[in-house]
């Protein structure tokens, strides 16, 4: 006995369609060029193979059943996702990558990211994208072990490695805020390291799978929050849970509410120079375009400043 996968081919699923579309077995052998008796001989092997009737023989009009309505709908997906298959294979001849994997740290823009996905997706392009969160030194791990072709946002030095081609993105200033309501708010400023060592401070997991990654702005003794990305960390701030260091432009509008207050340190206020990467001397079209978009200040400068839509 033939197996399902034996006979739902795309031959045979046209075959179904035709009969559907002519209303009877007769009317689609002469639509196809087949004997009748070929094109019946067809629809029970489908039929003993699923055991299922999948037209009604009953009236002069052949009438999918339930389970013929179901079969010719996802058989109409499927020769749809055939014809996308041959498509995308062709495009891909032609030097676009089958896949692109982009690692995004968390303190860039997800406005601009997504504003040149949908550019990127505007192209038609064959390469399916991987968009994947990434902080601090996990951003260059994820490149340099091969699990991301492109790496935005590199905020440890990764100057001195191999094998990398490595530029500048710019430079991203942070601020230290805290909720209205949070201790710190209404202590004498600036503020010693002393007095900011007495409260929980939020910080963002470093995302690198080997040894311990990277920690920024701890004090020795500190009380730490760590959440997972930069998004939970604005909104344990936001709640008043902790201090902590955020990007100044991703925070500005919740500085002008009033929902945050910026706190003035005895520290040095911080600021990190931030790249981005890819490892391929040859890239495909796909990496080549994102290269080319990198490549323009604007780009650059909206994805460490632009956070929101205007």
């Amino acid at each position: 006995m033939l197996r399902e996968r034996d006979v739902l081919t795309p031959d045979t699923l046209a075959l179904l369609q035709a009969i559907a579309d002519t209303g009877s077995f007769a009317a689609a052998a002469r639509k196809l060029g087949m004997v009748p008796s070929a094109l019946t001989y067809r629809v029970r092997q489908v039929e003993d193979a699923l055991d299922v009737l999948l037209f009604d023989r009953s009236a002069r009009q052949a009438r999918a059943t339930e389970a013929g309505l179901e079969l010719l709908r996802e058989g109409a997906r499927l020769l749809q996702e055939v014809d996308a298959v041959a498509n995308r294979v062709r495009r891909v001849a032609t030097g676009w990558e089958p896949e692109l994997t982009i690692a995004v740290d968390g303190a860039l823009s997800r406005t601009t990211l997504f504003e040149l996905v949908e550019a990127f997706y505007a192209v038609a392009p064959p390469t399916r994208l991987k968009l994947k969160d990434s902080i601090l030194s996990g951003t260059l791990e994820m490149l340099t072990s091969g699990r991301a072709d492109l790496a935005l946002g590199i905020a440890v030095d990764a100057s001195t490695m191999s094998g990398l081609q490595l530029r500048a993105l710019g430079e991203m200033g942070f601020v230290c805020v805290v909720a209205p309501h949070h201790p710190l708010a209404s202590e004498p400023q600036p503020i010693s390291d002393e007095v900011l060592r007495r409260h929980r401070i939020i910080a963002v997991a470093d995302s690198s799978r080997a040894g311990q990654g990277v920690t920024v702005g701890v004090l020795g003794g500190q009380e730490v929050l760590t959440v997972d990305n930069m998004q939970a960390k604005l909104q344990a701030q936001l709640r008043g849970m902790g201090v902590g260091n955020l990007p100044s432009n991703m925070v500005r509008p919740y500085l002008q509410s009033g929902q945050l207050v910026q706190l003035a340190l005895a520290r040095e206020s911080r600021s990190i120079r931030m790249h981005y990467a890819w490892t391929t001397t040859a890239p495909g079209r796909g990496l080549q375009w994102w290269l080319d978009q990198l490549a323009v200040p604007n780009t650059r400068d909206a994805l460490l400043n632009n956070h929101y839509v205007a």
